[in-house]
């Protein structure tokens, strides 16, 4: 629903945005007040709410119902449930107070297991780099600091090496595609060809990625079969891959625009992340060793976040500074995630007990809780390693967009919950998918065409390309809302706050049963928890108690909002 703060819009606010004049493409977790957001100098001025009556009431109702809401997976993880038996083969030995952990997740299981080789990566990368700049340092005494072709050579064979060690023979595989984007870039230039070629060939090999399962030599000749053999540390190079072609597409474009002028040009001036993203570079710098070493920067290269080829060669050529301090502190929440991601899964084994459908006798209320701790795991096991890669690449000075600005339990808007949910992504599919197709000229019809992109790019299954037409879908009435009842126009009515929280609730439970859908129980298990809520007297009641919670957690995001705004805080989203 539309309020002054409360539902703003990616696509909406980034539809500014052209080929030729990129605008609005913000990465920064925290931005600052536009002048063009009329309501946000009304919000800025409205007193807080925090003490009146109304919010003390919501205050007490958050004290009870949070504790509940973390009490109830905790019981339904006891070894004393009747249903324990059920999944208990899926726990592993932990080391919290003596608790099984539940890390029975593949996704988040391969990193958590392979942190301690990720660390020793990182210490091999620093520990070669600077040695690197040390005699080249002392060879060449005039270069101070480190300049770019230096910096990149070491990038370029350090990053082959990775792709070697990493996915062994098929290291090979994954230079020949991203070899053949180049020359696809490359060949067609400036020609209106360049994006045709460009996007087909990614959706390609998408396709045959998948269908071939990272393809094998003795499918070539039965001579090369025992290069199959030779395997690496991670073999399944295809799964992954799905992240470096985003970065074969940002190339081949940004390439594109840049050989048509479509951009501003460089002025010297300092750049910040919009600049980085569309100011041109000239057209040498888009030469295959900044491609290699754009595609594989270590740092990101396994896992994101997703940086544009303009944005990454800017910060090389022209090192942003990136604080000590700022980076340390980054640390620490990333250390902090990461145990808080362990408490969960040693103390809610909501994950094993989704996989089994151990949830026989549940009631309403515990099987929402199951569904929605599910939610919140999913957010942390991808909110974890792509802070530990960000945090690679900061200590490396190179500052990527921060993918999770937002806990995706302090979501109430579809548009606000993508912009916060993978947010290198969404910035990515605003410059190469949504402005090319138009921008907010259509937005029902464009959003379909980018969440059915983006389900299938995740994976080719039914299941999550449901996930991606609910998704579409749930987007329109907050549209519709918007256009009946616009802020500019209802903002100061007493009851407009309200009428907001009511679609707030609908919003978040649409939301909640797409994601539910797309990313945990699939359509089987949404059906079965959909009879028991809304098809059972115990389920109604509870379905119109949450209803209740909801409009309350809305009312305080809101506030939460405007508090930001007072503060002189603004998130686009």
């Amino acid at each position: 629903m539309p309020t002054d703060l409360r539902s703003v819009s990616a696509l909406q606010v980034d539809s500014a945005e052209s080929p030729r004049k990129p605008k609005g493409v913000i990465r920064l977790t925290v931005d600052t007040p536009t002048s063009s957001s009329k309501d946000i100098s009304n919000t800025r001025r409205s007193p807080p709410r925090w003490k009146t009556p109304e919010f003390i009431l919501y205050q007490v109702v958050f004290v009870v119902v949070v504790p509940i809401l973390i009490w109830v997976p905790i019981q339904l993880s006891s070894v004393n449930h009747p249903n324990y038996d059920l999944y208990s083969r899926r726990l592993s030995r932990g080391w919290l107070l003596g608790r099984d952990i539940d890390n029975s997740d593949t996704q988040y299981r391969s990193f958590r297991n392979n942190i301690p080789g990720l660390a020793l990566l990182t210490a091999i990368f620093f520990g070669l780099k600077y040695t690197h700049e040390y005699f080249i340092n002392h060879r060449l005494p005039s270069h101070a600091s480190l300049t770019p072709p230096y910096r990149i050579s070491f990038l370029s064979i350090f990053s082959v090496l990775m792709l070697f060690i990493l996915h062994g023979s098929s290291a090979v595989k994954v230079l020949i595609i991203i070899s053949l984007n180049y020359c696809i870039a490359k060949y067609f230039g400036a020609s209106k060809l360049t994006p045709i070629f460009a996007w087909t060939f990614m959706v390609v090999i998408l396709f045959a990625n998948e269908m071939n399962e990272g393809y094998q030599f003795a499918t070539v000749h039965s001579s090369l079969g025992f290069l199959d053999g030779i395997k690496g540390v991670y073999p399944r190079w295809h799964v992954t891959f799905n992240i470096t072609m985003l970065r074969l597409v940002s190339f081949a474009m940004d390439y594109f625009w840049a050989c048509n002028g479509a951009g501003p040009p460089d002025t010297g001036s300092i750049l910040n992340y919009k600049l980085r993203t569309s100011t041109l570079h000239p057209s040498s710098t888009y030469n295959y060793s900044n491609y290699l070493a754009y595609v594989f920067y270590p740092p990101l290269y396994i896992g994101g976040p997703i940086m544009t080829f303009n944005d990454f060669m800017w910060q090389v050529q022209r090192p942003i500074t990136i604080s000590r301090r700022s980076v340390a502190a980054y640390g620490l929440r990333f250390l902090f995630c990461l145990l808080t991601m362990e408490v969960v899964l040693h103390f809610m084994y909501v994950v094993a007990i989704k996989d089994n459908h151990a949830w026989q006798g549940d009631s309403p209320f515990e099987l929402s809780m199951i569904g929605f701790w599910n939610l919140i795991i999913v957010w942390l096991k991808l909110l974890v390693p792509w802070r530990f890669f960000r945090l690679w690449a900061l200590v490396d000075g190179i500052d990527p967009p921060e993918n999770m600005v937002r806990c995706m339990a302090n979501n109430y808007s579809p548009f606000g919950f993508w912009r916060a949910w993978h947010r290198s992504y969404n910035l990515w599919i605003i410059r190469y998918i949504h402005i090319p197709l138009g921008g907010t000229k259509n937005v029902a019809f464009t959003s379909l065409l980018i969440f059915t992109f983006v389900a299938l790019w995740h994976d080719l299954s039914f299941r999550l390309l449901t996930w991606g037409w609910l998704a579409s879908l749930f987007i329109l009435p907050e549209l519709m809302a918007s256009k009946l009842f616009p802020a500019s126009q209802y903002s100061d009515r007493p009851w407009y706050r309200h009428l907001c929280a009511v679609g707030a609730v609908f919003n978040i439970l649409m939301m909640l049963t797409a994601n539910l859908v797309g990313f945990v129980i699939g359509t089987d298990g949404m059906s079965y928890m959909l009879s028991q809520v809304v098809g059972t007297w115990e389920g109604l009641r509870f379905f119109g108690v949450a209803c209740v919670c909801l409009f309350i957690a809305a009312q305080v995001m809101f506030e939460y909002r405007e508090e930001e705004m007072r503060q002189g805080i603004y998130r686009k989203c």
